[in-house]
């Protein structure tokens, strides 16, 4: 983004710029002079490392977050306390992550007493509730900044005026302003990226607290989104995710005075957007998440038949099978339309892979309507699922509900859940036996320093014997072993 720009020639000492990008510049150009400082007096450069709670739109903000730190003479470290500063990036959507939040940021008083100079910060979803905040206020003394998803943009400076100040700054924005576009990244692989299209939600799902936290949705321009792309596949990048809260709605709901809006510009909706990125030379693999059954077009089922580069798999949370219980999540869609939409999946792309996001215990699910998820579930066959145990989310509908089910109804019916998701997702990968798959290596596989992994182009995780020289390279491999949760296979050579 600023290549061109000689910092070193711009005048710290000065009154700061008022006018962007001057003003930006004239920070960028501080911060890296006191990371130098601070390098002469510690012999080593200020240290970073972030911990990340929750979606893909979480660990790209942590990217962005990375990239906007070692742009200013930051580098990474690898643990929590033998680093300088100490970045929580939160997550609200389920109550665990709630738990290790707070659990981690415990962790962290005794190094704040024993290194004053050792700065943390926290952000991300769990910020935009005030309770929250309010919390943090109250027993958290050792935080030093607070910021939200919607001023993610401004971390830098109100880090340095931390630094500067030595005070505790907490600053949430409410909602969110203009899009801000070519914010630095740094990626956690070199050929593969995530691509925000859109921020925000409009859903307003009775169980979730997203619209609460991410704000109305607002579309990046499409120009904006091709040139990132672009730039992504000069750099070497080979595979992009397209992220938001609901990709399918890219485009119909602008909000704010960004907010791009298809039918008035006259431009792409999202699967005009995906037609556009599938002739980008260098990307050979698109694809998104998550996708709202309630918007998937017809047209969008096309592009997954038309377009070579998209990924022959989707995302489609259903939440749960039963009409009754849809309605009163708000999900705007009954179990017979769903499965109408999956029918059409599969007639566009016979081999399509499906997964999904499953809600147990929802408040008033009885016996009958979690019967109507296992029935869903039987007749789909998701080829994977996240699942989860209805947590109460501050802030939602779904809290002032009455008909809580017990937590051992909860746990008793996403037992049984899995006794029918597993047998059909090893059934699914059974079909793999003895095929040949185009992987993209990843790298070291997570349970051996001897094996490789990788990935198909339905996400399949993929183990196999190889070299560092296979890592960001789409391979063929033959799949000789089919587990529940993943496949074992060898690299074909040549």
């Amino acid at each position: 983004m600023y290549q061109e720009i000689d910092f070193d020639k711009i005048d710290i000492h000065a009154e700061p710029p008022i006018e962007e990008p001057d003003r930006q510049y004239y920070y960028i150009a501080k911060c890296r002079q006191w990371a130098r400082e601070f390098e002469k007096k510690n012999g080593r450069r200020p240290c970073f490392f972030i911990q990340t709670f929750g979606c893909q739109m979480n660990e790209h903000d942590s990217e962005t977050l990375a990239g906007m730190l070692i742009e200013r003479g930051y580098v990474p470290g690898d643990s929590k306390t033998d680093v300088d500063l100490m970045i929580l990036n939160t997550c609200s959507v389920r109550e665990n992550a709630d738990k290790r939040f707070f659990g981690t940021l415990g962790q962290l008083k005794h190094k704040k007493e024993e290194c004053p100079e050792y700065t943390v910060a926290v952000c991300g979803c769990m910020m935009q509730q005030q309770h929250v905040i309010d919390t943090l206020k109250a027993k958290y003394p050792w935080v030093d900044l607070v910021f939200g998803t919607h001023n993610l943009h401004q971390f830098p400076l109100l880090l340095q005026n931390v630094m500067e100040e030595r005070q505790r700054i907490v600053e949430v924005w409410p909602d969110g302003g203009d899009i801000v576009e070519g914010l630095p990244a740094k990626r956690l692989y070199p050929f593969k990226a995530f691509v925000n299209i859109m921020y925000g939600c409009n859903n307003f799902c009775t169980y979730c607290i997203v619209p609460y936290t991410r704000g109305r949705e607002r579309s990046r321009r499409p120009e904006d989104i091709v040139a990132e792309v672009k730039a992504l596949a000069a750099d070497g990048v080979k595979d992009i995710t397209l992220l938001g809260q609901n990709v399918n709605s890219y485009g119909v709901s602008p909000h704010g005075r960004d907010g791009y809006c298809a039918q008035a510009e006259n431009g792409p909706d999202f699967a005009g957007l995906l037609y556009l990125l599938n002739d980008i030379e260098g990307i050979e693999r698109i694809h998104f998440m998550t996708s709202h059954p309630k918007d998937l077009s017809d047209r969008l089922i096309q592009a997954f038949a038309d377009c070579d580069k998209l990924c022959n798999q989707i995302h489609l949370p259903v939440q749960a099978g039963s009409t009754k219980t849809l309605q009163r999540m708000n999900r705007r869609y009954t179990k017979e339309q769903y499965l109408a939409l999956v029918k059409k999946l599969r007639e566009a792309v016979p081999d399509i892979s499906i997964s999904t996001d499953l809600i147990v215990g929802f408040p008033g699910e009885t016996e009958e309507d979690f019967q109507e998820t296992l029935d869903l579930v039987r007749q789909v066959e998701y080829d994977s699922a996240f699942t989860f145990l209805y947590s109460i989310r501050k802030g939602t509908p779904a809290e002032r509900y009455d008909d809580q089910v017990p937590e051992e109804v909860k746990h008793e019916r996403f037992n049984r859940l899995m006794d029918v998701l597993h047998p059909i997702q090893a059934k699914k990968n059974a079909i793999y036996q003895g095929r040949v798959e185009p992987v993209l290596v990843e790298g070291l596989s997570k349970t051996s320093d001897e094996t490789y992994a990788g990935r198909t182009e339905s996400g399949r995780t993929v183990n196999f014997f190889g070299d560092p020289s296979l890592v960001g390279q789409i391979v063929p491999v033959k799949i000789t072993e089919c587990k529940t949760f993943s496949l074992w296979g060898e690299v074909v050579r040549p």
